[in-house]
C-alpha cells in the first residue's frame, strides 16, 4: 500500500487544511507546464491519487484502517475489497461516488495530423506547428477561484460530495446515497469562479509546438508527446498529443517501403548499344550504366538511395525501371537501314516469339503513374 502521509509530506494527524495547502504546494511543483518529464507526471498522478483518498474523511478513514492491518482488505473475494458499504451497495444501488471527487483531472489526448514530403520523411525535419488545445489558466493558475478565494463547503451535502436518503427494500429501509446534485460531487461549489476561464481552471488557446520528425517515417507513424495535450479541469496534467505523418505524393520517385522507384525511358539505340544515362535521386542526379541490349522492363538498382530505414542510419535501394522507347515515325531513308539491319540479323517481318505472361512490379509501377 502506496504511504499517502509520506508523498505529501504529512503525518497521520495532519488536518484537512493541512493536506489541502501540502497537495497544492506539490502540485504547483509538478504541474505538467512547469516539468513535463514523464517521471514527474507519474509523480504527479500519485500525489493527486492521495490527495483524493486524503481530503475524503471516509476515504482516509478506510486507508488508515488499511495501514494499520484493520479489515479494508478483508472482504476482497467478489467485493474488490471494499467493505460491507460495498456489498449493501452491490444489492441496494447504492451509488460509487465514495466521496467528493477531484476537482484537479487527467486532461485528454490530442491528435494532429501533418503533412511531410518526400525528402522530409526520407531524412527527417524539424517543424514548427500551432494547434489549440485547453491550457492552464493563467488567472487563476488553475484553481478555477477569483480574487485568490477558495471554494467553500457545499451547503447540501456538507462537503461530502454525495446526498444520502431512505430507500424501502424487502429488509425494509435502507440508506443509500447519490452524488450531489448541487455541487457536482465535488463536495464544494465555487462561489467567486474566475472571470477568464468561469471556474474551469482552464481555457482554449493556440500554441506553438515545436515537432521533430524522424528520419523513415510514412504514412501513419505517430509521434508521441508526453504531456503536450488537453490540458485537464482544475489544471489537472495534460494528456499527450500524437502527431501523426501523412506523406505526400512525390512528382517522379515511388516509395514502396524502404525502396524508391522510379521509371526512365531509353532510346532504342541507346539500349542496343549501352550508354550512362543521369538518374534524379533525391538528392540530385547520378550516373547510371545502361549496358548494351538491356531489355524494356528491365530493373536496374542503385544502391542506398533509397528511403532511410526508421530508427537507423541505413537506406534502401532506388530502383530504376527501364521503358526502351520504339520511334513512331521514320524517314525513308532511316526504315530503309532498319530493314538492312533485320535481313543481317536474319529476322523476317511477322516473326514472333511466345512468352508467358507475367505482370511484373513495374507494370503495377507505370500503372500507378498513368502511363
Amino acid at each position: 500500500m502506496a504511504d499517502y502521509y509520506g508523498l505529501l509530506g504529512l503525518d497521520h494527524g495532519a488536518s484537512q487544511d493541512d493536506i489541502k495547502k501540502a497537495y497544492r504546494k506539490i502540485a504547483r511543483e509538478l504541474h505538467p507546464d512547469v516539468n513535463p518529464d514523464p517521471e514527474v507526471q507519474n509523480k504527479f498522478k500519485e500525489v493527486t491519487a492521495a490527495y483524493d483518498t486524503l481530503s475524503d474523511p471516509q476515504k482516509r478513514q478506510q486507508y488508515d484502517m488499511g495501514a494499520q492491518g484493520g479489515f479494508g482488505g478483508g472482504f476482497g473475494g467478489g467485493f474488490g475489497g471494499g467493505g460491507f458499504s460495498d456489498i449493501m451497495d452491490a444489492f441496494f444501488g447504492g451509488g460509487g461516488n465514495r466521496g467528493p471527487r477531484p476537482r484537479m483531472r487527467q486532461g485528454q489526448d490530442a491528435l494532429i495530423r501533418i503533412e511531410v514530403d518526400l525528402f522530409e520523411a526520407c531524412f527527417g525535419v524539424e517543424r514548427e506547428i500551432t494547434l489549440e488545445s485547453a491550457v492552464v489558466c493563467q488567472k487563476c493558475t488553475g484553481q478555477g477561484t477569483a480574487n485568490n478565494s477558495a471554494p467553500s463547503m457545499c451547503p447540501v451535502c456538507k462537503g461530502r460530495g454525495e446526498t444520502q436518503f431512505v430507500q424501502k427494500s424487502f429488509l425494509g429501509q435502507v440508506m443509500t446515497s447519490r452524488p450531489c446534485n448541487n455541487c457536482s460531487a465535488y463536495g464544494s461549489v465555487i462561489t467567486d469562479p474566475c472571470r477568464e476561464c468561469a471556474g474551469d481552471g482552464r481555457v482554449r488557446a493556440r500554441q506553438t509546438i515545436n515537432v521533430k520528425i524522424p528520419a523513415g517515417v510514412e504514412t501513419g507513424n505517430r509521434i508521441q508527446m508526453a504531456g503536450r495535450g488537453e490540458v485537464g479541469a482544475g489544471g489537472g496534467p495534460a494528456g499527450d498529443l500524437y502527431v501523426e505523418i501523412v506523406e505526400t505524393d512525390h512528382d517522379f520517385l515511388l516509395r514502396d517501403g524502404d525502396n524508391l522507384h522510379i521509371a526512365i525511358e531509353v532510346s532504342f539505340t541507346a539500349a542496343s548499344l549501352g550508354t550512362t544515362v543521369k538518374v534524379e535521386t533525391l538528392e540530385g542526379p547520378v550516373d547510371l550504366q545502361i549496358k548494351a541490349g538491356t531489355q524494356s522492363g528491365a530493373t536496374l538498382p542503385i544502391k542506398g538511395k533509397g528511403m532511410t530505414r526508421l530508427r537507423t542510419t541505413t537506406r534502401g535501394d532506388l530502383i530504376v525501371h527501364v521503358d526502351i522507347a520504339t520511334p513512331h515515325k521514320l524517314s525513308r531513308e532511316q526504315e530503309k537501314l532498319l530493314k538492312e539491319f533485320a535481313q543481317s540479323r536474319g529476322e523476317k517481318a511477322g516473326d514472333v516469339k511466345i512468352k508467358r505472361h507475367k505482370e511484373g512490379l513495374f507494370t503495377k509501377f507505370r500503372d500507378s503513374f498513368g502511363r
